[in-house]
Parts: C-alpha cells; sequence; structure tokens
C-alpha cells in the first residue's frame, strides 16, 4: 500500500489473492484465475481453513498439492498457500492489494457482496474485484463435482483429469 500524488492510499494491484475452500478445484476456479491473470501479474489462490466447513474430502496438504498440479501448465505469476483468519489479513502480509472472487449466480453476489462489504470495513485499503463466471460454469461447484464422482458421474467437463483421479480414488476409499 502506498500514497499517490493526491495523497490518496493505493492498492498493491500487482498481486491478487483468490481466496477459497478448493475442495475440490474446478474448472471454475481455473477460470477465474485465468481472468485474474489477465489482469493481475500475480495472483496468490489461498486455501481458507474454513470453520463453515468444518470436514473438508481433502486435507490442507492435499489441496495445494492439487492447486499446484492443476495450475502447473497455466504459465507464471501463480503461487499457492493456505492460511487461517481474516482474508484481509492475509492479503496484507502477502503483499496482495487485490482479493479476487468468481460469481456464479444470484445467490453468489448476496453471500459475496456481504464479504466484501465487510472486508472493506476491516481493510479500506485492500481492492475487492468479482468476475463473472462463463455460462458452462454458472452451476458448477465443489459439492456437485464430489456428488457426481460419488455416483460414478463423467468428470471431464468439470475438474482436470489429474483432480477427477484424486477425487475417484478419494470416494473409492471413502
Amino acid at each position: 500500500m502506498t500514497a499517490n500524488d493526491t495523497g490518496r492510499i493505493v492498492a498493491n494491484t500487482h498481486h491478487a489473492l483468490y481466496p477459497g475452500s478448493f475442495d475440490v478445484v474446478t474448472n471454475g476456479h481455473l477460470e477465474m484465475l485465468s481472468k485474474a491473470l489477465k489482469v493481475f501479474p500475480k495472483v496468490t489462490m489461498a486455501i481458507a481453513r474454513n470453520s463453515t466447513k468444518p470436514h473438508p474430502l481433502f486435507s490442507i496438504e492435499e489441496r495445494e498439492e492439487m492447486l499446484r498440479d492443476a495450475t502447473a501448465k497455466m504459465g507464471p505469476g501463480i503461487e499457492v498457500a493456505s492460511f487461517t483468519g481474516l482474508t484481509v489479513d492475509f492479503a496484507r502480509s502477502i503483499g496482495a492489494g487485490v482479493i479476487v472472487r468468481g460469481l456464479r449466480a444470484m445467490s453468489d453476489f448476496d453471500t459475496e457482496l456481504q464479504m466484501a462489504m465487510a472486508n472493506e470495513q476491516l481493510a479500506p485499503d485492500i481492492v475487492q474485484i468479482f468476475f463473472a463466471s462463463s455460462p458452462q460454469h454458472i452451476f458448477l461447484s465443489s459439492s456437485l463435482v464430489k456428488e457426481l464422482a460419488k455416483h460414478g458421474g463423467d468428470l471431464s467437463p468439470y475438474v482436470l483429469p489429474c483432480i477427477a483421479k484424486r477425487l475417484r480414488e478419494r470416494i473409492a476409499n471413502l
């Protein structure tokens, strides 16, 4: 965060934080990352230790590994991390001046707007930006993908093969 010549505080817009639970990472998540990389030279995908989702299918370490696998061919500028606590505090700790979130439908907007307003109160120096999902990903969620996997559904339109393989292995061992 720096002050410009007008004395206003300016966020570091060279580094964006894309937080989420990513249990499992979907093509929709990767679409949001791709959009963010068109705007920001550096994007950190960070797994939030989310107390509202107490029983993840994969551990934090496994999700970090899957994110690295899924983003390996997307080019430079991508970092993977995890954090506990407030998203804005983590953003500051890594020097990210922007938080990126994806919107699929109006139901996402209601939740995301509430979070954005709270974040703005906590950290007015950090900007929140929303990217709209493309039509083929509007309905896509990690929960849907996990449910499809449980019932032997085709995962290829929704996750990369490396993610589908890990998901099928995990479900087979439940």
